[in-house]
């Protein structure tokens, strides 16, 4: 700025300054951008600082003009400045929206939380509440040999009660379980008397596929052998189980025969209206006890058997076996 600065020329340069100013302003794309062209024009080094520094040349009287006409320049460039950031904030926020934009018409792509089948939650009561009743809880595998299965359990070979479990045979004399009382037979062998335990557990028969039956179902069974224990206590046992499954319906027992049990019960449970079995029980033949070495005149013990799916079907009313076994999700969500 020359010596020769007068009042018009420091107002027409204010005025290129407004214009450049706005133009840039209004023209950027971004907030740092924006940022610098605020520091620019308006810092303390900034273009219009610059500018003024050239109004102590002009005479006293004038200096009021350029300094009121400088601070509307100022504020209205601030107040640009203000809407431009708005504005970009808006763009930016556009952009993201835009670019995280969720079609709701595709299929999902997450997967949905899950919850336990109503097999696994049905085996976990049983368990819970025998549990509660001083049992603790024993496994075994799958694939057992024909002593554990059978001749341990008082079934000898071409013994009719085979024709009852028709059975998945293997090689090298093996099958598949048709029940978990082989579970029991290994847990006694290892562990004396005084003993109550439950074996839960997958087993296989070759019953044809119905509304009531599968190849392959669960069991859940129990047995309790101490000094002095007779058919009182297994009653006792099982009406106080099914009371905590079952709630008040009502129980009756009837005269079976279980090869590896004497005396032997079937028990009913009365549901819409019918009398339906749910479990197999009685105290432990001698003959079972003395194949272990375990003193039957001492010892006696009861067991009991049951089918985690009947217990299922009547908990939740369900009509047909197999809809817990095809994974139909409409119908495991309702549990």
């Amino acid at each position: 700025m020359d010596s020769t600065v007068s009042l018009k020329t420091l107002i027409d340069e204010l005025e290129i300054l407004e214009k450049e100013a706005e133009k840039e302003i209004k023209g950027a794309i971004e907030q740092e951008s924006l940022e610098k062209l605020r520091v620019s024009f308006l810092g303390k080094k900034g273009r219009l600082s610059v500018l003024l520094s050239s109004m102590g040349k002009l005479p006293g009287q004038e200096r009021p003009i350029i300094g009121q006409r400088a601070n509307i320049l100022k504020t209205g460039l601030l107040d640009l400045i203000t809407k431009r950031q708005e504005s970009l904030k808006s763009e930016d926020l556009k952009k993201i929206i835009a670019s995280e934009a969720i079609d709701i018409t595709a299929p999902p792509s997450g997967i949905p939380y899950g919850h336990r089948h109503p097999l696994i939650s049905t085996t976990d009561r049983i368990t819970d509440i025998f549990l509660g009743l001083g049992y603790e809880v024993v496994e075994g595998p799958e694939v057992e040999n024909d002593f554990y299965n059978f001749e341990a359990l008082n079934i000898p070979p071409n013994h009719p009660a085979r024709d009852m479990q028709d059975t998945f045979y293997l090689d090298d004399n093996l099958l598949l379980r048709t029940h978990t009382s082989p579970v029991q037979i290994r847990f006694l062998e290892n562990n004396p008397p005084p003993v109550r335990i439950i074996s839960p557990g997958r087993v296989f028969r070759r019953d044809a596929v119905d509304a009531t039956h599968s190849p392959v179902f669960h069991q859940v069974e129990v047995l309790a052998i101490d000094e002095g224990l007779d058919f009182s206590h297994l009653r006792g046992t099982v009406m106080a189980f099914l009371k905590e499954f079952f709630g008040d319906l009502p129980v009756r027992f009837r005269a079976s025969y279980f090869p590896f049990t004497e005396p032997s019960a079937e028990v009913d449970v009365q549901w819409r209206g019918k009398w339906l079995e749910v479990m197999g029980c009685g105290m432990v033949d001698p003959a079972v006890l003395e194949g272990l070495g375990i003193d039957s005149e001492r010892w006696t013990g009861f067991a009991a058997g049951l089918g985690v799916e009947r217990f299922c079907m009547v908990r939740h009313e369900i009509d047909d076996i197999r809809r817990l076994f095809n994974s139909d999700l409409r119908f495991l969500e309702q549990f």
